[in-house]
C-alpha cells in the first residue's frame, strides 16, 4: 500500500507498506511513460512494485522501475501466503533444516495470475522453480528470459513485444504469456510501455 507519494519533476518518492514492514521507494521519471503510470498511483491504494534494493547513507529504499495498481485483491492475499513462505524457508535454513521442494501452495488454490501453469511452478521462491523439463531441456520460461537478456532486447527502449517472443521461440502467445506472468512473479522482467512490452530487470 501507497503511502506518503511526493512527486518532483525528476522522481516520484512514497513509502511502501506491504504488511509486514515499510520501506521508501523512489521512481525516476526518464520517460514519458514514467509520469503517466505514476499519475495514476495514489496514496491508499494497493500497488505491485519491481524494482532494485539500494543502499544510501545506510539506509535502504527500492528504486522502482514498475509500479502498477493492483486489479485483483487476490494478489493481496498471495503476496501473504509468499511472506510466510519465505519467512519459513528462512527459519528452516537458519535452523540447519533441509527445505523441502518448493510444493507449498496447493495448485488448485491458484489465483488468477498463477492459473495455466500446470503446477509447473508453486510459490515463487529466490530461484525460477520448473526452470528446466526433465530432459534437460530448456523450458519456455527460461527461454523467454534468454530472449530479453540479449544484447539485442536490451538495447530496445520499449522492450519486447510478446508477439515477437511468440514468432522467434516458436510457442503459441497463450504459452508465452503463462511464462511472462511467471517471471513476472519472479522479478525477472517486467512490462514497460503497456501490457504487451516486457524487459529483463538485469537490463536495468
Amino acid at each position: 500500500m501507497v503511502f506518503e507519494k511526493v512527486g518532483r519533476n525528476t522522481d516520484v518518492a512514497f513509502i511502501l507498506d506491504d504488511g509486514t514492514g515499510r520501506m521508501k521507494c523512489r521512481r525516476w521519471m526518464n520517460e514519458n511513460f514514467d509520469t503517466i503510470e505514476m499519475e495514476e498511483i495514489l496514496e491508499g491504494m494497493y500497488v505491485r512494485v519491481n524494482g532494485h534494493l539500494k543502499s544510501f547513507q545506510g539506509a535502504k529504499q527500492l528504486v522502482a522501475f514498475s509500479v502498477r495498481p493492483v486489479t485483483n485483491f487476490d494478489e493481496v492475499t498471495f503476496h501473504f501466503i509468499d511472506c510466510i513462505h519465505n519467512h519459513l524457508q528462512t527459519k528452516s535454513q537458519g535452523e540447519g533444516l533441509t527445505p523441502t521442494q518448493p510444493q507449498l501452495v496447493d495448485t488448485s488454490l491458484s489465483t488468477p495470475m498463477r492459473n495455466g501453469l500446470n503446477g509447473s511452478q508453486t510459490a515463487p521462491s529466490s530461484q525460477l522453480s520448473g526452470q528446466f523439463s526433465i530432459d534437460g531441456l530448456k523450458s519456455c520460461d527460461q527461454l523467454v528470459l534468454d530472449y530479453l537478456q540479449q544484447p539485442s532486447s536490451i538495447g530496445q527502449e520499449k522492450g519486447i513485444h510478446r508477439d515477437e517472443l511468440s514468432r522467434q521461440l516458436k510457442f503459441p502467445v497463450e504459452k508465452i504469456m503463462e511464462s511472462i506472468r511467471s517471471l513476472e512473479e519472479e522479478g525477472l522482467i517486467y512490462s514497460t510501455i503497456d501490457e504487451f512490452h516486457y524487459k529483463s530487470t538485469a537490463s536495468g
